[in-house]
This record gives C-alpha cells, sequence and structure tokens, in this order.
C-alpha cells in the first residue's frame, strides 16, 4: 500500500472578536479570572447567520489551494462537527457541492474536539487502501449555537471556526507523511461533557476533564511518535487540541517539548473543538512556526471522553 500525507491545510476564523471584557457584560466573570484558568485573550464568533457550512467552506477552499490540486483531484469531503445546524443533510456534501469537488464520497464525523484528528486517520487509511485518491478533511463548528451565556465555565471558552487539511497519496519510495493514528475513548467518563437532547445547552465538569487531560494523554501522545518511528525530541511542532492553555503546558511538559514549538493558538481564538487543530497549525504556518518536512505532533481530545494523536510530516 502506498503512503498518505498532509499536501496542505487553510483556516477560517469569522470576523466577530470578542474580548474577556465584553463577556463580563453577559456574564459574572473578569478579563483576569479567565486567563489565569484557561489562558484566553480573545475568541471569534460567527455570525447568526453563519453556518458551519459556510465556515466549512471558506476553509476548505484555502486547503485546496494551497495543495496545489483541483477540486477535480478530490474525491473524498469529510466533515468533522459536532455542532451542525441540523443532522440532515450532512454538512460535508454541501461543502461539496460549493467548492465544486463532483460526485465524491462525503459524510460528516462526530468525535467531538478529537474529530479532525480522527478524520485524518481514517482518510490517510482510505488512501493507503487506494478508495480514494485525495481527500479533504475539514473541522468545523459553531459551538456558539450551543453555550448556556449564563454559564461562566463553558461560555468563556468556547468559540467558532474551522480547518481544513488535504489528505493525498505519498510518491513511490517517499516516506509515509502521516503516521499511526491512536486512538481510543474513556466512555466511563462521557457524562463530564455533555449536550442533553436536541436542544440542550453544553454542560461540562472541566476540573475532572482538566484531571484526566493531564494524566491519560501524555502516554497516548508518546505512543504515537513511537508508532511513527520518532522521538519526542525530533518533533518540530506539537499541536495539541486548543482546550485551555494550562492542559496544553501541562502535557508539553511531560513530553519534553520546548515551550516555542507548541501551538497556543487558544490565546487568541478560544475552544473552536474540532476546528482546533487544523485552525492552530494554519496560525503556526503564517507565523513561520513550522518547518516543512520535518515531523508535527497532533493530539486531540474531548468529548465521548475521545482522544486521538498522530505524527504528521510538515508540508
Amino acid at each position: 500500500m502506498t503512503g498518505a500525507k498532509i499536501l496542505g491545510f487553510g483556516g477560517y476564523q469569522p470576523d466577530r472578536v470578542v474580548t474577556n471584557d465584553d463577556l463580563a457584560k453577559l456574564v459574572d466573570t473578569n478579563d483576569e479570572w479567565i486567563r489565569t484558568r484557561v489562558g484566553i485573550q480573545e475568541r471569534r464568533f460567527a455570525r447568526d447567520d453563519e453556518t458551519v457550512a459556510d465556515m466549512a467552506e471558506a476553509a476548505g477552499a484555502k486547503a485546496i489551494a494551497a495543495s496545489g490540486l483541483e477540486p477535480s483531484d478530490i474525491d473524498l469531503v469529510t466533515v468533522a462537527t459536532c455542532s451542525p445546524e441540523s443532522l440532515m443533510p450532512t454538512v460535508s456534501a454541501t461543502v461539496a457541492y460549493r467548492l465544486g469537488i463532483v460526485a465524491p464520497g462525503a459524510y460528516d464525523l462526530n468525535a467531538a474536539c478529537a474529530g479532525f484528528c480522527y478524520a485524518v486517520g481514517a482518510a490517510a487509511d482510505s488512501v493507503r487502501a487506494g478508495s480514494v485518491r485525495n481527500a479533504l478533511v475539514i473541522g468545523a463548528e459553531k459551538m456558539t449555537s450551543w453555550m448556556d451565556w449564563s454559564d461562566r465555565s463553558t461560555c468563556i471558552i468556547f468559540a467558532d471556526g474551522a480547518g481544513a487539511a488535504v489528505v493525498g497519496a505519498c510518491a513511490e519510495g517517499e516516506p509515509s507523511g502521516i503516521g499511526p493514528i491512536v486512538w481510543g475513548s474513556a466512555g466511563d467518563q462521557a457524562h463530564k461533557i455533555v449536550i442533553e437532547g436536541r436542544t440542550g445547552k453544553l454542560t461540562q465538569d472541566g476540573q475532572a476533564v482538566f484531571r484526566w487531560a493531564t494524566t491519560a494523554l501524555a502516554p497516548v501522545a508518546l505512543e504515537a511518535c513511537r508508532r511513527a518511528g520518532v522521538s519526542p525530541e525530533e518533533i518540530s511542532a506539537f499541536i495539541p487540541h486548543q482546550a485551555n492553555l494550562r492542559i496544553i503546558e501541562a502535557i508539553a511538559k511531560k513530553l519534553g517539548i520546548p515551550r516555542d514549538r507548541v501551538a497556543d493558538d487558544i490565546i487568541t481564538a478560544g475552544n473552536t473543538s474540532s476546528a482546533s487543530i487544523p485552525l492552530a497549525l494554519s496560525r503556526m504556518a503564517e507565523q513561520g512556526r513550522l518547518q516543512p518536512g520535518k515531523p508535527a505532533l497532533l493530539l486531540a481530545f474531548g468529548a465521548g471522553l475521545s482522544y486521538a494523536a498522530q505524527v504528521v510530516t510538515v508540508p
């Protein structure tokens, strides 16, 4: 089987910037309280009429352009999301049509904040098996649609956006650019992050999730490195899910990865669930913090509690 690699990625954020001071007008909180607990300074909120599909389309178009491919070269579109406006039709089919991708395989995937890594793993396996030539993988969320604006433990954290990547085949003899995925779930703690019913609002036990993430996930990241045949010292960039700056820094410290190699998009983007990793990748690329051809470590985790890690080669 041929190897798979990322050919390009892109991100999209809504125009509306919401600061901690803005949220302090809605709920009992303040800038210092938010920065101390989660590390966020500002985040982006979508317009009322801006949909998950709108944001996914914008990010997907950028990823295709960055890959050097044409829409006709794409034959699978996957959208990872846990916040669609409705369950049908799928976001993926809608986005594919808007981007001019004719009759691709198209499905949505819900692994909450781990969704993008799950989708990249599935796309890479499809490419390696010969089922797909090139896949467009998108993480897109409108988390603000599911917020309780009186709950300061959640409404200060989540935000909106989309990120995408194109996954394609490696050239003959080229090493695989997407390592084996290490994924799993802790279903016994699934009730720690919940949206009840079809019209409920998101609730979470933040302290329990913090304890789980800071103790359970470093070994998952190390296993992904081992399966990819690289050491943590060789990792040029670490892009964990942007859930909480304290969680990010704690895991990076356990892995021994220097702070300047660690994504910190949460400071200005908030927690965008499945969009957070591709958005952070795009931001690091814009900042010149990615080294083409070098290994980067992705680590996602969220409701479920689902998690996934993989090493990818920076395009």
